[in-house]
């Protein structure tokens, strides 16, 4: 329940309060993308932006993603820190060049006379029948970038904390907001009720400015016997399945990828012994391999078991067997109960 100086928000409400909150703070602050002015997004995360700070500050870009993200960077590094919005994640791939030749390598290319303040935000994952255009998880694609960093917010708290620090950092910052997230928790039994924030501690969110670190990982749910890397929609899944199977799992949510809180990570597979990493995006090349390959190059002489990896399959996004394709908790307690019988 919101007290003095918090609010139940939802994660869209905790973005638009966080571009809120950056905009007031300073005037080079500048949010553009498709819809994201008049309308205020697709998702409505930009409602009332322009109203409130004019259009030369919120506004509407064309149909045009190399463009919106070439022109963000031409104004970072003339000074300016441009949020821009990608519609959703399955959408950046014409604006990939600019972010990976261009935003990744200013300041290094330049030898550090330039650098790119630019957060480029976009709504990432399924679970809303999007199909395969509307519902990719493209994180490792980002990750893989010398000068990118990357974040995934799992809920309203985490949300408006991150974004206020990608937004204030020197460099650029991918947001990847999990869709399925915005309007409430999502444990991955999507045949019960859904459950809004208002009923969820982390939808109480501070008011005003806070930035939570980039590179700080939040220990989910405490536990001793089994780690679970995780971050973004499957950070509920794997509690659900934790308390389902009644394994006293440890569930760490990474909040940000890159840069990547290994120390968290060690400390708690060594206490544990044992580790699943989960995630949504496909398997192959996912990020979770290379959580393992971390887990096992720091913490080998601490496993009792094999990691375990949970992600989506190798296949496009389907629509009709949306639920085949996600990782849901009966998959995460089969990892949970396999790397328990080891």
């Amino acid at each position: 329940m919101a007290t003095n100086g918090t609010a139940n928000l939802t994660m869209i409400e905790a973005i638009r309060d966080a571009h809120a909150v950056a905009m007031e703070r300073d005037e080079t602050v500048v949010v553009f993308g498709q819809d994201v002015g008049f309308f205020g997004g697709v998702f409505r995360c930009t409602q009332g932006l322009q109203e409130r700070f004019g259009k030369h500050r919120c506004f509407d870009a064309p149909i045009n993603e190399s463009g919106i993200v070439g022109a963000a960077i031409g104004m970072a590094a003339y000074g300016m820190r441009p949020c821009v919005e990608i519609q959703f994640a399955d959408y950046m791939y014409p604006a990939y060049d600019q972010i990976v030749s261009e935003a990744a390598r200013l300041r290094y290319r330049s030898a550090g006379d330039f650098h790119a303040p630019l957060t480029i935000r976009m709504p990432t994952g399924g679970g809303i029948f999007g199909g395969q255009t509307h519902s990719q998880s493209p994180e490792a694609l980002f990750t893989h970038v010398a000068g990118l960093k990357t974040v995934v917010p799992s809920n309203p708290v985490d949300a408006k904390g991150l974004l206020i620090a990608a937004i204030e950092d020197n460099d650029p910052v991918v947001v990847l907001e999990p869709k399925r997230l915005y309007n409430g928790p999502f444990d991955g039994h999507h045949d019960r009720p859904i459950v809004p924030w208002s009923k969820h501690p982390l939808g109480v969110v501070p008011e005003g400015h806070y930035a939570i670190p980039l590179g700080q990982a939040r220990v989910h749910r405490p536990g001793d016997e089994v780690t679970v890397l995780t971050y973004g929609t499957t950070v509920f899944v794997a509690e659900a399945a934790a308390e389902e199977t009644g394994i006293d799992a440890e569930v760490i949510d990474l909040r940000s990828l890159v840069p990547l809180d290994l120390e968290a990570v060690v400390a708690s597979v060594t206490k544990t012994g044992r580790c699943v990493v989960l995630h949504e995006a496909t398997m192959t090349s996912g990020f979770g391999a290379e959580l393992v390959a971390l887990v096992q190059e720091h913490a080998l002489y601490s496993l009792e078991a094999p990691v375990l990896r949970v992600a989506g399959w190798d296949t496009p996004y389907p629509h009709a067997q949306e639920w085949h394709y996600f990782p849901g908790p009966q998959r995460v307690a089969e990892a949970l109960k396999s790397v328990m019988s080891s």
